[in-house]
């Protein structure tokens, strides 16, 4: 028996979709943000250019380096070394108007650079400068972005399959642009790791205006005035970090884990709810919602290990978990299990380790 033919779809529909494909012929190439400030750029974004590269060689398309800051010898020195991570080509727009972030100015230069050379994929760091400037750039755009990735992959069909935490960290959703571009996605530092620098020439190098003056930006930077604590804390790139969780019971015990820090040269954070109880600042946090880390020793001392925390410790070479409860979900991943009271073996290990470690032997350790 013969079986009935499948109607037609509707002529208007499938020519949509034949100029949608024509559309996206249109975008080419990998981009990659260099995230810069006061002359300094941004390790996340090295370790984008490790994704980028990747992502580039599956798709058989450049990756290109963006640029935005001051013109001067910070900015190209920040295209320059692009090359050294990857980087194909570097795409530059320099003005003493971009000396400051201001979301104005920094958006015009990137959607106007995007919407002329036409990239099919967009990375930026999920840093506070990053997450303000993709959304405003995404938002222009009327594209898609998926922020906070934890995974970039190119699928089947060469789409950008971007992969994130969802519902408090619980499950893993891979999200798609399908019917936009570019493909935009914001990645937080230390999820993606640091590739190897490789000394490189200069390569092609792309200058583009940005067409507005100082008087068409309506935000004004008045005096700058650096983060003190922030500027001292390293966090998220230590090689060794200690942190505490509610197991400790109080603010008096948490500067066991300070001590223990100190003692070995490393950085101290501590768990979400430490921070909500204000007894650490939030820059401190360590997680889903604060901070990714990838040190070579890790010690959890008193934190259960909630799928929000692990997602922020998983890079980590070894962890070393502390608690009383031999059930508690951080002693599934981490890679010495220590089932005891925190309060009494934190002050042991410090002592133990003052004894055993000069400052430079300490130092070494960090090395």
């Amino acid at each position: 028996m013969s079986q009935p033919a499948k109607p037609a779809p509707p002529a208007g529909r499938a020519n949509a979709k034949k100029e949608l494909s024509e559309h996206f012929k249109q975008y080419k190439h990998v981009w990659v943000f260099v995230e810069q400030e006061r002359g300094h750029v941004h390790p996340v974004s090295w370790e984008l250019m490790g994704s980028g590269r990747r992502l580039a060689d599956k798709l058989g398309v450049e990756l290109a380096a963006v640029v935005i800051g001051p013109a001067g010898e910070a900015t190209s020195a920040a295209a320059a070394e692009s090359f050294c991570y990857g980087a194909d080509l570097a795409y530059i727009v320099a003005d003493d108007v971009l000396t400051d972030y201001r979301n104005e100015s920094y958006t015009k230069a990137l959607t106007d650079l995007v919407n002329t050379y036409k990239p099919e994929i967009l990375l930026l760091g999920a840093t506070t400068l990053g997450r303000d400037l993709a959304g405003a750039v995404a938002t222009t755009l009327l594209t898609g972005l998926t922020a906070d990735c934890t995974e970039l992959e190119v699928d089947a069909d060469n789409s950008l399959a971007a992969t994130r935490p969802t519902f408090g960290g619980s499950l893993l959703c891979t999200i798609y642009t399908l019917n936009f571009r570019p493909q935009m996605a914001t990645v937080r530092p230390r999820v993606m790791e640091m590739p190897e620098r490789v000394e490189k020439p200069v390569g092609r190098i792309i200058e583009f205006p940005l067409g507005m003056v100082e008087d068409d930006i309506v935000t004004k930077i008045l005096a700058f005035v650096p983060d003190r604590d922030k500027a001292t804390s390293n966090l998220a790139y230590a090689d060794i970090v200690v942190a505490g969780g509610m197991g400790l019971n109080s603010l008096e015990n948490f500067q066991l884990v300070r001590q223990l820090a100190g003692v070995l040269g490393a950085e101290y954070g501590c768990s979400r709810p430490l921070v909500q109880k204000g007894w650490v600042s939030a820059d401190r946090q360590i997680g889903q919602t604060g901070k990714t880390i990838r040190p070579k020793l890790y010690i959890a001392a008193g934190i259960s290990g909630a799928i929000q925390h692990r997602v922020g410790v998983d890079g980590a070479d070894l962890i070393v978990a502390i608690n009383t409860d031999k059930n508690a979900p951080i002693f599934d991943f981490a890679h010495l299990a220590i089932v005891t009271d925190a309060i009494r073996l934190l002050p042991a290990l410090t002592e133990a380790f003052r004894k055993r470690l000069s400052p430079h032997t300490r130092d070494r350790i960090a090395s």
